[in-house]
């Protein structure tokens, strides 16, 4: 892993998420009554948990807004939701001033242009490779994996190992 983002990934103490090409593949499917349905993958949700048992907090900031993503983060414990408006920045500093946190000690991960004005301020700027190229060249990393196919899991990862954290919460599942 690079050294830098090593010390990046361990100062972060607060990562957001994005929900539409992040922790979803991006895709939209109606049902019949016109409601908008989401797939969520379920190991990005267990990376999530597992981030959470480390120490770090999670949070959602979605320019969308849907009442899947609310049961999704009352599902995932995860303490700060906010949606509704492609102002992203707003949300994002009023998040710095609930936590207390500064930005470098935040990380984010995003696919799309509404992202860039977080991307640019946090810490730990990360994209999926299916992200837009403006966002992919702001990236402190570009994940392996896809955007509702495992990224999630792997930055939660990442920061855990960069953390020294990441032996000490698999323990519970290597007996």
């Amino acid at each position: 892993m690079n050294p830098s983002l090593v010390q990046r990934a361990a100062r972060i103490r607060l990562m957001i998420f994005d929900v539409d090409g992040v922790l979803t593949d991006g895709s939209l499917h109606y049902g019949a009554d016109g409601e908008a349905l989401k797939t969520f993958n379920v190991q990005d949700g267990l990376g999530i948990k597992l981030l959470q048992e480390s120490g770090v907090q999670t949070a959602i900031i979605s320019a969308r807004t849907s009442p899947q993503v609310i049961r999704r983060a009352a599902d995932l414990g995860i303490g700060h939701l906010h949606q509704g408006g492609h102002d992203k920045l707003t949300p994002f500093h009023a998040l710095l001033e609930k936590t207390g946190l500064t930005a470098e000690q935040v990380g984010f991960i995003g696919d799309d242009v509404v992202d860039l004005p977080i991307l640019s301020r946090v810490g730990l700027a990360v994209a999926v490779p299916n992200g837009r190229a403006e966002v992919l060249n702001r990236a402190h990393h570009v994940t392996t994996a896809h955007g509702g196919r495992g990224a999630v899991r792997e930055i939660c990862e990442l920061l855990m190992q960069a953390q020294g954290s990441y032996e000490r919460v698999m323990a519970q599942f290597l007996v």
